[in-house]
């Protein structure tokens, strides 16, 4: 008999899921033991990302229980899956095809790295296993390196809590029908609110925490059971890096901020939340090393219009600064003269590696625009006007001011064009000019920052951090009380920014408005209100 919390979860996910198109043959298909009977196989859609010039990745993943509680969506042996690639929405000419085994080992997940492809146009793809079909996806093959580009659309999402509300904001993002969709983190939340946070909560995940590999599959399994998000993938190919959520909260490279347990003891939680993460999104092949690490940075270049730097935050960054305390690795808002490691330049918030790895590439960088999309607040925020007693929140850049110091170092002596900085996390919009010095607002202006709001989880005290905006010159713009998306169109001469907001996350049919627009022109750093 299910557990009470299975039940409500199961309950719970009633309100996501999206109606199953029809299947190619009903009753009793069964492969190595599993039977569907009836059930449909693709209920968690299909999807799309890390777009080249010649291919893509395709994803799906088949489940008859998404929500299984060992994490393997009723499931049992292989199963042979046929995918399909066709230059035509019905299929008429299908230009790719292949067989590939969905096994256990990676949740029966899927993931075909297609080559061969023309640069520059879209495609459109589906899979069949069981008897049965897959939605139809689209994606989207880049342009070659040197193509002349005029204009590219980009859709930019973060921070998704199931309990928060419903994901109509995906569901518009959709609709701007982008040719890429960005995922800057907290793609999940690994946590349930309890009792206490009973009242916040409009649609319950009915699970423990995600600790273990079955917990964090059935999480990922769960928001994708959400139309508008299976809408949003089906859509156009996505760039996908995590944040903390997908792990712990505020976690930092091998430390958890729980006090007490060993880098040995988290690596194994991080390890299992890797591993879900990549059996749920459409990127390249990558896996656990010895190390338990898991690289996730990339470039993905579109034509000579623009070229992303995707960067990985969380993975091999230095401890929190002065985090030894009772908080333990949390980030905290500190002082420098109570905490002097904020300014050691032995840190590192991208790990040293990938510091270097993103200095090679901006120094070859050949593109219009380089948009390094990320996942925490670059530009920073102060609490006082930069004298002893200035506070600075050390889980953002802010902990890591002389790592910032260097990127920023690197932007104005290897002067890649137009970098533009993307970044989530902090549930509110915010726009920015990224400054040579950080302790410097009045220094050169290196680069632009748009930082977009949350899917659904709740925004910072408006109030609070307003208070602070008069010793911030290079925050241009802060809202907290929208939730919501960017949607930015790049041409040669411009990128223009909207920050979309959904009208109450509470709504599954929310409507749209535009809270402003933002403009950056070729060549001059910062960003103008239009």
């Amino acid at each position: 008999m299910a557990s009470a919390p299975a039940r409500l979860h199961r309950r719970a996910l009633l309100g996501g899921l999206v109606a199953a198109p029809a299947v190619l043959q009903f009753g009793r298909a069964q492969a190595n033991g599993v039977q569907a009977k009836g059930a449909y196989v693709f209920p968690l859609g299909v999807a799309s990302g890390d777009p080249a010039p010649d291919g893509f990745v395709i994803w799906t993943r088949l489940a008859v229980d998404p929500v299984a509680p060992d994490g393997l969506g009723g499931m049992g042996g292989a199963v042979p899956v046929q995918w399909d690639i066709a230059a035509d929405e019905s299929f008429r000419n299908i230009v790719a095809s292949g067989r590939i085994a969905a096994e256990p080992a990676a949740a029966h997940s899927v993931h075909v790295e297609v080559e061969g492809l023309i640069p520059g146009r879209p495609y459109w793809y589906r899979f069949s296993a069981m008897g049965q079909q897959s939605p139809v996806g689209r994606a989207r093959t880049t342009p070659a390196p040197d193509a002349a580009v005029d204009a590219l659309r980009i859709a930019v999402a973060s921070c998704s809590n199931w309990e928060s509300g419903y994901f109509s904001a995906y569901g518009h993002m959709a609709d701007e029908a982008p040719d890429l969709t960005l995922f800057l983190g907290d793609y999940i939340y690994e946590y349930s609110r309890g009792p206490e946070r009973a009242a916040e909560v409009v649609r319950p995940y009915g699970l423990e925490e995600a600790t273990t590999l079955a917990g964090y599959r059935n999480r990922y399994a769960l928001h994708r059971t959400d139309a508008d998000l299976q809408r949003l993938h089906a859509a156009a190919p996505c760039l996908a890096v995590w944040d903390d959520h997908e792990i712990q909260d505020d976690y930092s490279g091998v430390w958890s901020k729980t006090p007490g347990v060993t880098p040995t003891d988290f690596l194994r939680r991080r390890a299992a939340g890797y591993q879900a993460f990549y059996e749920a999104m459409p990127i390249r092949r990558t896996r656990l090393d010895a190390r338990l690490q898991m690289p996730i940075h990339r470039r993905v270049r579109y034509g000579q219009l623009a070229e992303f730097f995707m960067l990985d935050g969380r993975q091999y960054r230095s401890k929190q600064a002065c985090s030894d305390g009772p908080n333990g690795g949390k980030g905290q808002i500190v002082t420098d003269a109570a905490c002097p490691d904020r300014l050691d330049p032995s840190r590192s918030f991208l790990g040293f590696e990938q510091e270097r790895w993103l200095y090679d590439g901006l120094a070859n960088a050949g593109a219009r625009w380089n948009i390094l999309g990320q996942d925490l607040v670059m530009a920073g925020l102060r609490f006082g006007d930069g004298g002893l007693n200035t506070r600075y929140w050390t889980d953002t850049w802010d902990g890591y001011p002389v790592a910032r110091d260097r990127l920023t170092q690197a932007l104005a002596t290897l002067k890649p064009r137009n970098p533009v900085v993307l970044s989530g996390d902090y549930h509110s919009f915010w726009t920015n000019d990224v400054k040579l010095d950080s302790s410097d607002p009045s220094s050169a202006t290196v680069a632009t920052e748009f930082v977009g709001t949350s899917i659904t989880s709740g925004g910072p005290s408006y109030d609070g951090l307003m208070s602070a905006m008069p010793n911030n010159p290079q925050i241009k713009f802060f809202d907290s009380r929208k939730r919501g998306y960017m949607a930015i169109d790049i041409t040669p001469g411009r990128m223009t920014t909207r920050y979309q907001a959904i009208s109450d996350v509470r709504d599954p049919r929310a409507a749209l408005s535009t809270l402003n627009t933002w403009v950056v022109e070729d060549g001059r750093p910062g960003a103008q209100l239009v």
